[in-house]
Order: structure tokens, then C-alpha cells, then sequence
């Protein structure tokens, strides 16, 4: 199924591709929904048969603008990670509505899940990449400053598994990450759950749906 979806966000990008200015993709939807996996392959995918040394596309995470965990322990906002307002998300807008412009290299954070942290400047956006894969949760969701980006995005992708599913897997990205399956599960239903169902309620329509059980390929315009 991964190899089939990744085929198909790479058809709408081929046919969604701008000329004369960069293609930005939105690739959206709840924690643990696989759609890290799904952007980290299609921009593989894009890069294999390059023919020089400049990608073909470069994945910029949401994930790299979240909060310092300083900013958060300060805003008693520590153990609601992951929620909307524990990313920098107005810099997170600005961040990528400039990469609409190709006149210069960009530098853009990534988040290490293992060390908790954003480290800045470790993704490197070359201005003669065509393409820019933007990957995370709140990308398509109808509200400031989320939906500022509705113009920048030539094509929207939005991974939702069903609830039970979500909640198997991040009960399992817990218990990855030390907890007892107890404890694991208590994180996953206390705030990851929580932030999949927003995720889900208020994000707009995409371009290209991706479930468990289907797949649905429904397309705003014509090619």
C-alpha cells in the first residue's frame, strides 16, 4: 500500500507542476498517520534518477518549528506537545511561503524525536530544487495561521487512518519510547488522540485522500 500511495502523490505532483516557480506540496494529517514515511519516500522517489548534484525536491518537516521544551515547561505547556500552539507556527507560514522564491539557499530546523529538540539550519533548500515536500499535522487545517498557506500549496495530501488504528500505533511510538504499555497508552488517549481527532474535524479537503482500508483520488481541477 506504502508503494501504491507514493505512486500516486507523485502522479499529482507531476500534474500539478509549476513552471517558472517552485512546486510546494502539502503532505497533512493526524500524529502516527504515517504521513512522515509517505513524504520521506515520495521525495526519495522524486531524487532517484536526478541527473545532477541539485535535488529534485527537498522534505521540510513541521516538525522543526515546534517550541523548546524551556519555552513550553514556561507556558505550562510541556506535557500538551504536539498541540497547535506548541509550534512556532506564524514562522513556520512565513518559513514556507518563502520558499516560493528560488533567488537563494534557505536554511530550515528539524526536530530529533530521539534528543526532543528542533535543531536549527539542518535542512538545506537549494534555490535550483524545483520541488518542496511539506510534511505535518496542521498543514490544511481552516484556521490562522494554518490556512495562510492555502495559495503556496500546488497540491494537498491528507493520510488519516481510522481512530483505532491511530490509537494502536501511538500507544506502540510510546512503548518505543520506554513507557509500559499502561503508561503508553494513557499519552497516546491524553493528548496524541485528541490531537489526531482536531486534525481530522478541521482540516480542509484534500487533493488526495489516503485511508487504511481505500484510497480516494479526488482532484480539485482538471490536469
Amino acid at each position: 500500500m506504502i508503494g501504491q500511495d507514493m505512486m500516486r502523490v507523485c502522479d499529482l505532483i507531476s500534474s500539478r507542476r509549476q513552471v517558472g516557480v517552485r512546486t510546494i506540496v502539502a503532505i497533512a494529517g493526524p500524529p502516527a498517520s504515517g504521513k512522515s514515511t509517505l513524504a520521506d519516500n515520495v521525495v526519495q522517489s522524486l531524487n532517484a534518477h536526478q541527473s545532477s548534484a541539485v535535488p529534485l525536491a527537498t522534505l521540510v518537516p513541521m516538525d522543526g518549528y515546534h517550541l523548546d521544551n524551556r519555552v513550553l515547561e514556561t507556558r505550562s505547556l510541556l506535557d500538551k506537545k504536539g498541540t497547535p500552539e506548541t509550534f512556532d507556527g506564524v514562522g513556520f507560514c512565513k518559513a514556507i511561503r518563502g520558499l516560493q522564491s528560488t533567488r537563494h539557499e534557505s536554511f530550515h530546523p528539524k526536530f530529533d524525536r530521539q534528543m526532543d529538540l528542533a535543531i536549527a539550519g539542518a535542512i538545506a533548500v537549494h534555490p535550483e530544487t524545483p520541488t518542496i515536500v511539506v510534511e505535518g499535522n496542521y498543514l490544511l487545517m481552516d484556521s490562522d495561521p494554518w490556512r495562510t498557506l492555502a495559495d503556496v500549496y500546488a497540491a494537498t495530501v491528507f493520510v488519516s487512518p481510522t481512530l483505532e488504528e491511530l490509537k494502536s500505533r501511538l500507544q506502540r511510538r510510546w512503548i518505543k519510547h520506554g513507557f509500559d504499555p499502561k503508561s503508553a497508552l494513557q499519552r497516546a488517549t491524553t493528548n496524541d488522540l485528541p490531537n489526531a481527532e482536531l486534525v481530522i474535524r478541521e482540516s480542509r479537503k484534500a487533493d488526495l485522500t489516503l485511508n487504511q482500508n481505500y484510497t480516494e483520488f479526488r482532484m480539485r481541477y482538471a490536469f
